[in-house]
């Protein structure tokens, strides 16, 4: 009994250094380092939040730039793999509808990224092949030049990992709103 009110004062000050001082340090240096990323990278559209800029979303109209298929159904909050095996009839099978959804053939082949799910099945990037593969598509149902659905992917590719990952990306949110200010 004598050593429990030190035990308790012991633990409170842990407490209070650990969790609440850790994160409040935190907490002030991302709203000062990096405000943007501290408050989730939220994208505004004419004063609405309309997404975030690291998180996919599920565009399934063809007008739109499609993710990768996402094995949370795109919620934040259950962010995770399938952990299906290579040899996974479930895996399988949900490659096979989403090679059919694409329509891609021997002759017109799907880029990998747009069939496999990221690891934690959030990923709001596709490759720029993977938004090129879509342009003709998305021209269609826009009724638009398929060169100006082609130039907005171009546009908003970057490749996030300089010399080390040359790849280029594109931001499916991101070029999404940019085909809707195009029709605007």
């Amino acid at each position: 009994m004598t050593y429990l009110l030190p035990s308790l004062r012991l633990w409170v000050a842990t407490m209070l250094v650990c969790v609440v001082g850790y994160v409040a340090l935190m907490l002030a240096f991302a709203q000062t380092a990096a405000p943007w990323r501290a408050d989730g990278s939220i994208i505004m559209r004419d004063g609405q939040a309309v997404g975030s800029e690291l998180v996919a979303q599920d565009f399934t109209s063809p007008e739109y730039f499609w993710p990768r298929p996402s094995a949370a159904d795109y919620d934040g909050m259950g962010a995770a793999g399938s952990n299906w095996s290579p040899t996974s009839d479930d895996l399988a099978a949900r490659a096979v509808e989403t090679v059919a959804r694409y329509g891609a053939t021997a002759d017109n082949p799907i880029p990998a990224d747009l069939v496999a799910a990221s690891g934690g099945g959030l990923d709001p990037h596709i490759s720029l092949d993977g938004a090129l593969y879509q342009a003709a598509r998305i021209a269609a149902a826009r009724g638009v030049d398929e060169a100006q659905v082609r130039q907005l992917a171009y546009d908003a590719a970057v490749a996030p990992g300089g010399i080390f990952a040359p790849e280029p990306i594109v931001n499916v949110l991101r070029v999404n709103l940019a085909l809707d200010r195009l029709a605007e």
